[in-house]
């Protein structure tokens, strides 16, 4: 059963080079029927783009906030709402990294090596201000920083070399045809007309 609540409507992706995304992001101090809903956007906004996580400055609102809905290494799924995020990395020799790749929704379809803590821990408080903590390895290890990291205006490019940033604007670059300005909006609608239009087959 989803821990996350009910998607609401899907909202364009903002992209790298775009407000709000590279500065420290305001923290959420409402926690009204506005977050509610804005937190319903993000989940059904994350879920067209088929993305395991989703930050508030994604959908160009400038809160520290994130979404998530994640496997861990074992294949384990946890999902969860963070406000004000504090991360938690391991230090010294329980210091291991993931050298996977990464991509993000706000430079869609493109990925690279992006090397990580292989474990991580966020605490903070959910969209009606109850605590919540967060902890894993895997692939929710690398989600939670990437998450956490967009809520202080940071993208996932800033923590590559020159050589690998490079190659991984020329990936999106070629991919950009694939993904409209409104992505992952009219995508999506154009699959809702596809399964509704009649079949001409038997309609002739």
């Amino acid at each position: 059963m989803s821990t996350l609540p009910a998607p609401g409507s899907v909202l364009p992706i903002t992209r790298w080079g775009e407000e709000p995304m590279h500065h420290l992001n305001k923290p959420v101090t409402e926690f009204g029927e506005e977050l509610h809903q804005l937190v319903a956007d993000m989940v059904a906004t994350m879920n067209a783009a088929e993305g395991v996580g989703l930050a508030a400055n994604q959908v160009g609102v400038d809160l520290q906030l994130f979404v998530f809905d994640c496997p861990d290494k074992d294949g384990n799924r946890h999902q969860g709402v963070v406000c004000n995020p504090k991360l938690e990395l391991p230090e010294g020799d329980d210091r291991h990294l993931d050298e996977g790749e990464e991509g993000c929704l706000s430079l869609p379809g493109a990925f690279t090596k992006c090397a990580r803590p292989d474990w991580a821990r966020v605490t903070g408080v959910d969209e009606n201000n109850n605590p919540v903590i967060f902890e894993g390895n895997g692939l929710l290890a690398r989600c939670l920083q990437h998450e956490t990291d967009h809520t202080q205006g940071t993208v996932f490019g800033d923590r590559l070399s020159r050589k690998y940033r490079k190659r991984l604007y020329a990936e999106a670059e070629e991919l950009a045809p694939d993904y409209p300005s409104d992505w992952p909006v009219s995508p999506m609608l154009n699959q809702e007309d596809e399964a509704h239009a009649p079949d001409q087959a038997h309609n002739t």
